[in-house]
């Protein structure tokens, strides 16, 4: 029996804790444990985010084991190697199958019900192989997909229209990388078309902004790591809001990363698009609308990760 109130984090590296600070804050946990191949850094983690809790709701939040996870409702992978500037998430491939390899079959040891959250890139093609390394159900394990890049292209175009980003309807779906695609088609403000509300702020030019928006989207991460050397603010953000979902089973639809199993299709590959989120990992995944345009650029980004999937030997369960 899981505890909802309970979740795990396993890599305490910028993403993991930083992910662990924001689900700390979010006061909705009653117990956090962190496990990370350097014991000290899971511990001076723990400390350094108790330390907070005056300032939030009461938890308990320590150091442990895979022992420690047996009645985790939640346990969320970061545990992998950076991306490094100029490298993309897709050439992590194989150093984090690798990692991945040696943390799964040590958690389902322990707990066979928990939801995997899966968020180390690239976490299309890790969720995938965690899912066969694991032998748990589809809905069970999920990537934190495009969770942030919907976040991103919110926030860019709220900036654009100078309105505030929770009233931007737009997502973005597939890979989360470099062959992603923006679903223009059905992006609105607050159920006003987009173009039309473009206009009405007196923005004419629309294919030339999206083409803009998308592409600082798409390459925030580059941006970002050339100068900082690392995200992590962002996706512990997003780590938060899909943790909320699934411990207080929201229902609410996010574009996380799933095994799509003929929807779209694609057959048995995990990528990113809007699904139904709850206590039961992702619910119902749902096959939106898209124009041909986008369904043909949905393809690619299909084959892209396909081929990357069939170059991997995941011995599954």
């Amino acid at each position: 029996m899981v505890n909802m109130q309970k979740a795990a984090v396993i890599g305490c590296g910028f993403v993991g804790s930083s992910s662990a600070f924001a689900m700390m804050r979010t006061g909705i946990f009653s117990e956090l444990v962190l496990l990370d191949v350097n014991r000290g850094r899971a511990e001076g983690e723990a400390m350094d985010i108790a330390h907070g809790l005056p300032f939030s709701r009461p938890m308990k939040i320590y150091a442990g084991d895979y022992s420690d996870l047996a009645d985790c409702a939640l346990i969320v992978i970061t545990a992998g190697a950076n991306q490094k500037p100029g490298e993309t998430r897709l050439d992590l491939v194989r150093k984090n199958v690798a990692i991945l390899g040696s943390i799964i079959p040590q958690i389902v040891a322990y707990n066979r019900e928990a939801i995997l959250l899966i968020v180390s890139n690239p976490v299309d093609i890790l969720t995938w192989a965690a899912q066969k390394l694991s032998g748990l159900p589809a809905q069970q394990v999920i990537g934190s997909g495009t969770v942030l890049d919907t976040a991103r292209l919110k926030y860019l175009l709220g900036e654009h229209l100078r309105v505030d980003s929770r009233s931007v309807h737009a997502v973005i779906i597939g890979e989360h990388g470099d062959s992603e695609l923006a679903v223009w088609s059905g992006a609105n403000i607050s159920g006003v078309d987009l173009d039309h509300f473009c206009e009405l702020r007196g923005f004419i030019d629309h294919r030339e902004n999206m083409e803009r928006i998308y592409k600082d989207v798409r390459d925030s991460a580059y941006e970002i790591i050339e100068r900082k050397g690392a995200t992590y603010y962002g996706i512990a953000a997003a780590v938060a809001r899909i943790s909320q979902c699934i411990v207080r089973d929201e229902h609410s639809i996010l574009p996380v990363s799933v095994n799509l199993q003929g929807l779209y299709g694609v057959e048995d590959l995990c990528m990113s698009v809007p699904a139904v989120v709850g206590r039961d990992g992702a619910e119902k995944v749902l096959e939106i609308q898209l124009s041909p345009e986008e369904r043909e650029a949905f393809q690619r980004s299909a084959k892209t990760l396909h081929e990357v999937a069939e170059s991997l030997e995941i011995s599954g369960k």
